[in-house]
């Protein structure tokens, strides 16, 4: 398949060609289903990708006309309207941008207000000119596309050799059928890249929910530093939050936590 087609393609149609190359292989059924019912969707951003632009990165953020200035530094501006519906399982609003702010502080983990805020569509936007002497940590700016569409599933106990090796091969059998994710940027929905510490995890033990509750943590993005951060060689920047505050568009309960290799 070629990459505009990965990236039209249905949810739905790629879950039926992956059943059917696992089943080539010999794979059980069972095996397969229960390796599906783990996986969560996620989609990838990269500069260069072959769908549309998604989200810009770097440089001074398209703040609302009237809102008050982000003290940590613009990460970036995804356009909701451009996601294609139900690429991942999150409750995202379907138009309007979500800003994500954070600043390359490694190790660190915390509930931060505002480092995501939510700009309906139609909203009047105004962009100042880049200052680096005012803003000198602000990072690399640059445009991000749709690259790629992929479930993604927890980390597995590498200890266990008869689990990784039919975890290998399942993986192979999606690659396969989908093709090897790229070099990505930013990361939307699924489950995190880590380097040391699970994002999701850590939010679930440093900040526990109210017994009865029924929500949970989730990842909501991550981006990928790099080169575009300066601070750090490599630095993984996760946005965490609760799924009842996200579909309610509700961002001062958000977890940021920042890894580094």
């Amino acid at each position: 398949m070629t990459d505009t087609e990965i990236v039209d393609e249905t949810p739905a149609a790629r879950a039926a060609r992956f059943r059917a190359e696992a089943a080539a292989r010999g794979i059980p059924a069972a095996e397969m289903e229960a390796y599906i019912r783990t996986a969560r969707p996620a989609i990838y951003l990269a500069e260069d990708g072959p769908g549309p632009v998604v989200a810009l990165t770097g440089g001074n953020p398209p703040p609302a006309v009237g809102t008050p200035a982000r003290a940590a530094s613009f990460v970036a501006a995804v356009d909701c309207a451009a996601l294609p519906p139900g690429a991942t399982d999150l409750p995202l609003p379907s138009e309007g941008l979500l800003l994500f702010f954070a600043d390359p502080d490694p190790g660190s983990g915390a509930v931060i207000a505002d480092a995501v805020r939510y700009i309906p569509a139609g909203t009047p936007l105004t962009e100042q000119p880049l200052d680096p002497e005012e803003r000198p940590g602000a990072y690399r700016r640059a445009r991000l596309d749709f690259c790629f569409h992929q479930w993604s599933w927890p980390w597995r106990d590498e200890d266990d050799d008869e689990e990784s090796q039919q975890a290998a091969e399942l993986e192979s059998a999606w690659s396969h059928v989908v093709g090897r994710r790229p070099r990505w940027r930013f990361q939307l929905g699924g489950e995190p890249v880590l380097f040391n510490w699970d994002p999701v995890e850590v939010a679930r033990d440093e900040v526990p929910l109210p017994a009865g509750d029924g929500d949970e943590w989730t990842l909501l993005a991550t981006w990928r530093g790099d080169d575009d951060c300066e601070e750090l060689e490599s630095g993984l920047f996760h946005w965490v939050i609760r799924r009842a505050d996200l579909a309610a568009l509700r961002f001062d309960r958000l977890y940021v936590y920042v890894d580094a290799f």
